[in-house]
């Protein structure tokens, strides 16, 4: 029976496509459907293999740390048909199983790539998603590639629809949100679903959509490495997998009635889902970290290390720290107790040593040392409202005085590995070198160095990921 006073004309077909320059969903879903056949431009594709080598260099380390244990252990228990590989191990499982251990993984550290404006983490979801997905269909690294650069597009795209302060006003993770699209994204591309396909993995991609900023309080970084890559890379491929499967669903998510755009924002902007779509490529816009900190801390320890060498500061010359930050980013980084997203301790091991280690960023131990905990209670961290700015969301003023009276200071507007302060083809290697090699050796190091520099000569990405990245 009709509801009453709602003509059945009106409701009939609710669910059926739509076209017109309103139609968000469909306008992204044919983008999506025809991405993994469109050639891209030469920065993009850099900028993506750039992505997705130091994505490897995170999930290969962050296998060994206490998130990517948990998640390798856990995924072991499961079984599953073996469609894709957990980096590092022996494990063949699922698809979706693999993609949340290597998305734990690549979160484990606070080692992947951040986009600045939104502050979304793409590459740790959508690279994983990716990459189980072309593991079990045996796609080329074109593909892949093309994958990828989707994946960030709709990971950025969807936060910058939502209003990316507003999400994270209303207690929610910029991260969480983000990453089902993300992975979605690169997912559905790879397992290469029709326009239809597409509208409706977007909505399967729409009900799993969760995160909540709760993740600050998380003490070992297990939770955290969930919320931003494991859960999203699963959701993702959850979503694709089941559309190739013969799964249906609502066509218009982004923009029919009881649209998650509107239900997820007061501010709602739905045309920021297709802004720019084909020329401008969010994957060129991502920050890669030249330190393994929390990145609101990144800008600020290149602060201080600039003033050390150029002042010679050591731990008995210097009286006073002083940090300022954006308000926001200060508020992540306040006396956390996980030492690489605590600014006191990253700040004084920074100046006691030169430099913040792998090891050093992640050592509970050296927190409690006294000559660190000395140097820490000597730093004054400034939530500063006047940089919260749009150009530079993650900058970072140090300022220092001496015991001799004298006061320096240095403000770095944009970090190392930003895009307007590029880390270079051989610096990101070099990281990923200290990274990977610990793990899985120099040699296969240098294999997974070359060939994602390469990654338009691989034919089949399950011979790479089996020969390179998985044991036997």
């Amino acid at each position: 029976m009709a509801a009453a006073g709602v003509p059945i004309s009106a409701r009939a077909g609710q669910n059926e496509s739509r076209s017109g320059p309103g139609d968000i969903t469909g306008r992204l879903a044919r983008y999506m459907a025809s991405a993994r056949d469109r050639d891209l431009p030469a920065d993009a594709v850099r900028e993506a293999k750039h992505r997705i080598l130091d994505t490897f260099g995170a999930i290969v380390s962050g296998a060994r740390m206490k998130p990517g244990e948990a998640a390798i252990a856990f995924v072991r228990t499961q079984g599953g048909t073996p469609e894709a590989s957990v980096l590092t191990t022996n494990i063949r499982t699922t698809a979706i199983n693999a993609a949340l251990a290597n998305g734990m993984c690549a979160h484990a550290d606070e080692t992947d790539d951040f986009e600045p404006i939104t502050k979304a983490h793409p590459g740790c979801a959508v690279v994983p998603a990716a990459f189980a997905i072309a593991e079990r269909e045996g796609r080329s690294g074109t593909e892949l590639l093309r994958a990828v650069v989707l994946g960030y597009d709709l990971c950025c795209r969807f936060l910058m629809a939502l209003g990316p302060d507003h999400v994270r006003g209303t207690h929610r993770s910029a991260e969480g949100t983000s990453a089902t699209f993300g992975a979605v994204g690169a997912a559905a591309s790879l397992a290469r679903l029709n326009e239809q396909q597409m509208r409706y993995a977007l909505s399967y991609a729409a009900q799993q959509v969760s995160g909540l900023w709760s993740w600050v309080r998380d003490n070992e970084h297990i939770e955290k490495a969930f919320d931003f890559g494991g859960m999203g890379a699963r959701n993702g491929v959850s979503a694709a997998l089941m559309v190739q499967a013969g799964f249906t669903g609502v066509a218009e998510v982004l923009d029919g009635e009881h649209n998650m755009i509107e239900a997820l924002s007061t501010e709602p902007r739905p045309e920021e889902m297709v802004a720019g779509l084909g020329s401008r490529f969010w994957v060129t816009e991502t920050a890669i970290k030249t330190f393994s900190v929390g990145y609101p801390i990144q800008a600020p320890l290149d602060a201080l290390l600039t003033l050390r060498r150029q002042h010679g500061l050591t731990a008995d010359n210097v009286e006073r720290i002083v940090a300022r930050l954006p308000s926001d980013g200060a508020q992540v980084v306040n006396g956390r107790a996980m030492p690489d997203v605590n600014i006191y301790y990253v700040l004084a091991v920074g100046l006691l040593e030169g430099a913040v280690s792998f090891a050093d960023s992640h050592s509970f131990e050296k927190m409690k040392d006294p000559r660190v905990t000395a140097v820490m209670k000597r730093v004054e961290l400034v939530g500063d409202r006047a940089l919260v700015v749009p150009e530079a969301p993650r900058s970072g003023l140090v300022e220092v005085t001496l015991r001799d009276g004298r006061r320096v200071s240095h403000f770095t507007r944009h970090a190392p590995g930003t895009k307007e302060n590029p880390v270079s083809a051989e610096g990101l290697n070099e990281k990923v070198r200290d990274l990977m090699a610990p793990v899985i050796g120099s040699q296969r190091t240098e294999e997974v160095i070359r060939r994602v520099h390469a990654i338009e000569q691989i034919a089949n990405v399950r011979d790479f990921v089996r020969s390179a990245l998985a044991e036997g």
